[in-house]
């Protein structure tokens, strides 16, 4: 399948740390605030604007970039496999299995949004691919746009058969999460369902498995190597990436922060099947800016090792989330605008990596990749 061994490379860390902020960024508006607090239009000016940047900038973008390192992480799985003379079929699915027991356990007692649980599924279907060419892969991994509109289109039909097609009524007592523990648990537990399916038709579950075949396909033809042919053709298409995604995202934006009335049903139809390609045409112009970034300045230390160990700090920032929000810890929940959840979030981004950076660098990895190596049988 591969060469046996594959350079480490500084971008990667350096895209992990920045998706995890992203993805952070976004999680928190959802824990720190009722659902249908979020649907409405913010009272102050400030809080309009963090919603407008929030929905153009951070929202659908970051999780594919992470997907996208999920996806070159496997060949470098498989790579070290070889290298040991290890077989890497058992290893890979004792992997995908211990991934989704730890999302199964982040979703039911931290944060419902979850995406280890999905990255495990759809993980155990990128190995019927993972033995194909890039050319191949990047094709399948287009074909994932299309099919991530007729997925939302079903997603929108069940909704209208369900409850209405309303988004807001399906999540009306969804949400709260001021209780105790138990009383945020007993809510997480009620609404994983419905955000687990929300999660895989809306658009996560096809763009991600699309992210990971372009992830694949990176690492099978060095990306990351200076001067790649695939790093050429993504600057050579900066232009029309932005062309295409900026007015898509602000469109996208635009109608999340209510200057677009809800009511035309199809117009949001239309907002929602394009910023399926708007999402991942401004993810692929971040891609790019922060491969320029990790070539060009050195990070800290202890920000690149929480790079290294993304599990840890991804679960750590819903801890940290949770308590900060819940009625278990500073009961924060619904006291902040969405100005200041941002700024919050990035408050909260950067303590997870300092501590699991620090925890690495005493210990050699964070509290949870050993874990997971451990089920994996490494």
């Amino acid at each position: 399948m591969l060469p046996n061994s594959k350079p480490r490379y500084n971008e990667v860390d350096v895209i992990r740390m920045a998706a995890l902020i992203g993805i952070c960024v976004v999680n928190v508006q959802f824990t720190g605030m009722l659902i249908g607090k979020l649907q409405a239009t913010p009272d102050h000016t400030y809080d309009f604007v963090a919603t407008l940047l929030v929905s153009c900038l951070f929202e659908m973008k970051f999780f594919l970039l992470f997907s996208f390192i999920f996806g070159w992480g496997v060949v470098i799985q498989a790579s070290s496999a070889q290298a040991k003379g290890q077989a890497f079929k058992a290893r890979y699915f004792r992997r995908m299995s211990g991934l989704a027991l730890i999302g199964g356990l982040h979703a039911i007692f931290v944060f419902s949004g979850d995406i280890l649980v999905l990255y495990a599924l759809l993980g155990g279907l990128l190995w019927f691919v993972k033995d194909y060419p890039a050319p191949k892969l990047l094709i399948l991994a287009g074909w994932m746009m299309p099919l991530s509109m007729l997925s939302l289109m079903a997603f929108f039909v069940m909704t209208i058969m369900t409850v209405g097609g309303s988004l807001e009524y399906l999540f009306k007592e969804s949400g709260d999460f001021s209780g105790s523990f138990l009383e945020a648990t007993q809510t997480r537990l009620a609404d994983w369902p419905a955000v687990f399916i929300m999660m895989l038709l809306l658009a996560q579950g096809p763009l991600v498995f699309a992210a990971f075949m372009a992830g694949l396909a990176a690492a099978k033809t060095n990306f990351f190597a200076a001067d790649s042919a695939g790093f050429h053709w993504l600057r050579h298409r900066l232009p029309l990436l932005l062309l295409i995604g900026l007015p898509l995202n602000m469109l996208y934006a635009a109608f999340t922060s209510n200057l677009i009335p809800s009511s035309l049903a199809w117009l949001e139809l239309f907002i929602y099947f394009f910023i399926n390609i708007g999402a991942p045409a401004l993810s692929l112009v971040y891609l790019y800016l922060l491969i320029q970034l990790a070539r060009k300045i050195q990070l800290p230390h202890l920000l690149m090792l929480a790079g290294q160990n993304s599990l840890s700090v991804y679960v750590l920032q819903c801890v940290l989330a949770g308590f900060i929000f819940g009625g278990y810890g500073l009961g924060l929940f619904g006291e902040l605008g969405r100005a200041a959840l941002l700024f919050v979030a990035l408050g909260i981004a950067l303590s997870a990596m300092l501590l699991v950076g620090s925890y690495a660098k005493a210990l050699g990895r964070g509290p949870l990749e050993p874990i997971l190596r451990w089920m994996t049988g490494r």
